[in-house]
């Protein structure tokens, strides 16, 4: 038996899965080194990261593969008929990344509003003169109305901190429709994003609906990339068709759009929602506990694909 990984972990997958299965093999290296040079000949199971992407060419370099571990709560890097086709299990790692996701939006969220970056760049570069009357205006968030897009777990603990903070919350699921999602856009302050990544969210964030947002309006991404057409939200952002925005996810991971880089108003993080050492220490421990129960014949409670008839 062998258990293959893309990536060091924040635990000893390697004590875990020998405690159970003494004669396993685990290779764990000290590095992210992707899914391209690891070596599946003989893999019955793969922990990977939301950068590897996972579809037939992967399975037909690993013919033994059962289980598939995603460190990551989305699996749009997993062609996911394609490995239920091939009767290999996937797993992700649901809820332990919630309130590091939801805390990491609330400070993209204030960090727009309040024009944070701008402040500390002046203050960083020795031009602050001293405090001004008009000096970096940014927006109150009390009595503001946020639009979450996808109420999920995520979302709903954004909703729960901005309620504490004197927010209105108004939501939205990419399933409730066009008009649903039109309307959140035109009566929100701050729209925040908490979607998966599927054909009909990709571009949801467009020219149209950044056009129906108010002049003071505020766009939070910390969903995946591309439910925001970059070179829109850059034109708005330019044109000071809205006030602000932030992104912790792009595109292109990990290129970013040169446009990006230097849009006035735009709070750039490098991908670190779930980046505390708590939730990326469960993280990693649900991918273990989930290669652990599919190599004993068991279901795992996050198994992406149900279906998909576990071996013993």
């Amino acid at each position: 038996m062998r258990v293959v990984c893309t990536s060091s972990l924040p635990i000893d997958l390697g004590a875990e899965v020998l405690t159970r299965f003494p004669d396993a093999r685990v290779d764990v290296p000290d590095r992210w080194i992707g899914i391209e040079r690891c070596d599946l000949h003989d893999a019955d199971a793969l922990v990977c990261l939301l950068m590897d992407r996972i579809d037939a060419a992967v399975l037909a370099r690993a013919p033994r593969l059962r289980v598939v571990a995603n460190c990551a709560v989305g699996f749009d890097n997993i062609d996911v008929p394609a490995l239920t086709a091939a009767g290999v299990a996937i797993t992700n790692t649901p809820d332990v990344l919630t309130e590091a996701t939801a805390e990491l939006a609330f400070a993209l969220m204030m960090a727009a509003a309040r024009r944070l970056p701008e402040g500390e760049a002046l203050v960083r570069s020795g031009r602050w003169e001293g405090w001004r009357l008009d000096q970096l205006l940014g927006v109150q968030l009390l009595g503001k109305t946020l639009g979450i897009v996808g109420m999920g777990r995520i979302g709903q603990a954004m909703a729960r901190r901005a309620q504490g903070f004197g927010m209105t919350v108004i939501g939205a699921r990419s399933s409730d429709g066009p008009a649903a999602i039109d309307e959140l856009f035109a009566r929100a302050d701050v729209v925040s994003l908490h979607c998966p990544l599927t054909p009909e969210t990709r571009h949801l964030v467009n020219r149209e609906r950044l056009a129906r947002m108010k002049p003071s309006a505020i766009l939070v991404n910390t969903a995946r990339g591309g439910c925001v057409d970059e070179g829109a939200l850059v034109e708005a952002l330019t044109a000071g068709r809205i006030f602000a925005a932030a992104l912790d996810v792009y595109e292109r991971e990990p290129e970013i759009d040169a446009r990006l880089r230097a849009c006035p108003r735009l709070v750039l993080a490098p991908h670190i929602g779930s980046a505390t050492t708590e939730a990326r220490t469960q993280m990693a421990q649900l991918c273990a506990d989930g290669v652990l129960a599919v190599l004993s014949g068991q279901r795992p409670g996050n198994l992406v694909n149900p279906q998909v008839v576990i071996r013993g």
